[in-house]
């Protein structure tokens, strides 16, 4: 019996049946090598298998796992010394939140004792809840606050109207007040606004006022109807409430600073938002300018086929098959890609990434600078991993972004245009 002639597919549920015919059009090479019986059980595999990956790459993960190992702690009070599993995180020099009981207990870390290769023993400088004495296991994070104030920041909580409801974000003042230069922190994927907290010192400094804002789906701002993703191509919405938040508070010219799953965001609004005239410039913070490469890279760090890599970005794509993922619209990946749509930038931008990021290789950043080098300035890391340069070497960090913002023009606005005063 030939593929063609099986009379399983008949019987498969709807989502199925589609994904397999998509995988069967795209991967005949595939399907070719096996007959009968043989060709409907892979298929259902391969269809099972895809759609689970495209869910998890869209589905917000509402709990992080605890992927660090504690050996001990020694504590008088708050402070002393814990022996953690030594990994790449934890070797990183600097400071770093450390969370831990399944994201219930927080301490922040700071120098390393002693490190022998499977073990590392750092200081603890501080712990903000929990028992660390009897955790087991934990996890690094880079954000080191969890509001502005940890920072020692006077803050405003404010809410920005978005296309989906008031989303929460915060509000630090120039000194100056509100009418002048403003920076909107825009945090990555599963995470939330505290990430961006360490971009303020530096914009403080600047006498810029800053606005860290939510999205959909981050836990913070309204839930989308799909509660699902759009990798940037749906959340710039939501950031362009923030740009008009700006605008009608006294902002006169606006930097946006992306991380991670933010830099494709931000990368959206400064090509498609109405009140994009008013960017000034744009920092990214190990960001994704291209998704297709950053998918891939993790595809291959999981050991996922490549043709599986490449049939998944094609489901995501799809008008018709995107939805087995949860996903009410499809993800245009070609208006994701910056390294080959940066003829469409027009902005000034700071790139900001570690050629040992780990999660979001640095290739298309590197991509982007070669071919914009009349826009983008490009400070590369070597060694600091994924969204954690302000941590890794914050002097240099800071330094860099004072730099860059010296040298920035303000927006040029042509009044009226956007309908803003």
């Amino acid at each position: 019996m030939s593929p063609s002639s099986t009379p399983v597919r008949a019987s498969r549920p709807t989502g199925e049946g589609r994904v397999e015919r998509a995988t069967r059009l795209t991967a005949g090479a595939i399907v070719a090598i096996a007959v009968g019986g043989a060709v409907a059980a892979a298929s259902i595999g391969l269809g099972a298998g895809m759609v689970a990956i495209a869910r998890k790459i869209v589905t917000p993960a509402r709990k992080r796992s605890d992927d660090v190992t504690i050996h001990g702690a020694e504590l008088d009070g708050s402070t002393g010394v814990v022996t953690l599993r030594s990994t790449p995180d934890t070797r990183l020099v600097g400071d770093y939140s450390f969370w831990f009981d399944r994201g219930r207990g927080h301490a922040r870390l700071g120098a390393i004792v002693s490190d022998d290769g499977r073990r590392i023993t750092r200081v603890v400088t501080d712990v903000t809840g929990g028992d660390l004495a009897t955790a087991r296991s934990g996890r690094v994070g880079g954000w080191l606050y969890t509001s502005p104030a940890d920072a020692g920041f006077e803050t405003v909580d404010v809410i920005v109207t978005t296309p989906l409801g008031g989303a929460p974000a915060w509000l630090v003042p120039a000194e100056g007040g509100l009418e002048g230069p403003w920076m909107i922190g825009v945090h990555g994927r599963g995470v939330t606004r505290a990430e961006t907290i360490r971009s303020l010192p530096v914009f403080h400094r600047a006498s810029y006022t800053s606005l860290l804002v939510s999205y959909r789906n981050d836990g913070e701002a309204p839930r989308s109807v799909d509660g699902r993703y759009g990798l940037g191509d749906t959340e710039w919405e939501d950031v362009e409430g923030a740009l008009a938040y700006a605008v009608d508070h006294g902002a006169t010219s606006i930097v946006l600073m992306g991380w991670s799953m933010g830099g494709a965001t931000v990368l959206q609004v400064v090509t498609r938002a109405r009140l994009r005239e008013f960017v000034a410039g744009v920092v990214l913070e190990s960001p994704v300018v291209d998704w297709r490469t950053t998918l891939r890279f993790q595809g291959a760090e999981m050991r996922v086929p490549g043709v599986v890599q490449e049939l998944v970005m094609r489901l995501l794509q799809s008008p018709r098959l995107s939805r087995v993922s949860g996903r009410a619209t499809p993800i245009d990946f070609d208006r994701l890609d910056f390294a080959r749509r940066a003829d469409a930038l027009d902005v000034p931008i700071l790139l900001l990434h570690s050629d040992d990021d780990g999660f979001v290789p640095s290739t298309a950043s590197h991509a982007l600078a070669e071919a914009r080098p009349d826009l983008v300035t490009f400070e590369v890391f070597d060694t600091a991993r994924h969204t954690k340069l302000w941590n890794y070497d914050p002097e240099r960090f800071d330094r860099v972004i004072a730099d860059w913002l010296a040298r920035l023009r303000p927006a040029t606005v042509r009044r009226g245009r956007s309908g803003r005063p």
